[in-house]
């Protein structure tokens, strides 16, 4: 069973309230436990500062961003290929005829190595699920697919598209039955109705896409100018796909985060079989600079890796994880039966970049207090 040194576990939660007065973010909610339950959980500072001041609590509910990846699509996808609906070298192209280039498989879009860009602004010329699959299955590879990873929002919104062409359900629903009810998640959903005073806000509009639209953001009218509370931060989610995507706008609370990491440490169950967990964790993509699982993020595998990695320094090769855009992050070690949790709102009311030395320290905190 897990045990922690009491001293160094407190050790490890004051880094997380350091980093409110450093600036790196107005709040945060951290949990750390294993397979046998949360052995603590935190809150502090403030869900919002603007237009008026809440309290964090531990069950605020966050906007996981791209958390969404690895908590509803990879899931999702990892159920239908349990039921036979595709193999990993299964061109995407069976399933989305569309999608012209008979090079890129479901490994590809799920380890991030099919070429597409990173990111674009779907929503300044679409909107709907129909005109973003047929947008993102026009647009050109950057390189030759599985030679390198490029983190891609758009191959994680094309398998959004596959999720619901294969099951015929919207994406809340399949996943609110395969997923979220069996392991009783019951705050996690898109399009939250729990009410803003539990939720955390993030941002003052959308500034940093208002940024990367360049030239072209002075002519989109619907940008968002007030705080956004309650409802997904991500434009392509918003905009385009009224708060409902594969690659974000999920949101959920450090206790459901809690019971879905409970369950991967379980082997999958109930949602997912062992080999199946095996298969989605172990690294695919081992030759590369980038160490990524089917959706997950792996530990770096370079003995120096180019950039500070956010699970820090003391996980095992086994462990996975994500992080999101708002400030959210979950690893996960079966080798020491442990998962951390760190959500904060860091792009309240603008984005902050403190967080990046955070979460590492952090996670070493939390390994360093193993007993």
């Amino acid at each position: 069973m897990l045990s922690f040194d009491a001293a160094r576990l407190a050790q490890a939660f004051a880094i997380v309230e350091r980093g409110i007065a450093q600036g790196a973010y107005p709040g945060a909610v951290a949990a750390v436990g294993g397979m046998d339950g949360v052995a603590a959980v935190r809150a502090f500072g403030l869900a919002v500062q603007e237009p008026e001041q809440l309290p964090m609590r531990t069950d605020t509910l966050f906007d996981l961003a791209s958390l969404t990846k690895v908590v509803a699509a990879t899931p999702a996808l990892l159920r239908l290929l349990e039921d036979g609906a595709f193999v990993l070298e299964t061109p995407v192209r069976q399933m989305i005829p569309e999608f012209g280039d008979d090079r890129v498989t479901m490994r590809h879009l799920l380890t991030h190595t099919s070429g597409l860009p990173a990111w674009c602004g779907l929503y300044l010329d679409h909107r709907g699920w129909e005109a973003y699959t047929a947008a993102i299955c026009a647009t050109e590879l950057l390189r030759e697919p599985g030679t390198a990873v490029a983190y891609s929002d758009l191959g994680f919104m094309l398998l959004g598209a596959v999720i619901q062409r294969l099951t015929g359900q919207t994406l809340p629903d399949y996943c609110r039955t395969a997923i979220f009810e069996p392991l009783g998640m019951h705050d996690t959903g898109w399009l939250p109705a729990q009410g803003r005073q539990r939720i955390a806000a993030t941002e003052r509009g959308n500034q940093v896409e208002y940024g990367m639209c360049g030239d072209r953001a002075p002519g989109f009218s619907r940008w968002r100018r007030a705080i956004t509370w309650g409802e997904a931060n991500d434009g392509n989610c918003f905009y385009g796909l009224d708060g409902v995507s594969s690659h974000a706008g999920l949101f959920g609370t450090a206790a459901d985060m809690a019971r879905y990491a409970q369950a991967w440490l379980r082997g999958g169950r109930p949602v997912l079989g062992r080999h199946t967990v095996a298969l989605a964790t172990r690294s695919h993509t081992p030759a590369m600079a980038d160490n990524r699982a089917l959706g997950w993020q792996k530990p770096p595998a370079a003995a120096f890796p180019s950039s500070r990695a956010s699970c820090g320094d003391m996980l095992s090769p086994q462990a996975f994880g994500h992080t999101g855009f708002t400030g959210t992050s979950l690893w996960i070690d079966p080798d020491k039966d442990l998962f951390m949790i760190l959500l904060t709102n860091r792009l309240h009311p603008a984005a902050k970049d403190g967080l990046f030395a955070v979460r590492p320290a952090f996670h070493n905190a939390v390994v360093a207090a193993l007993r």
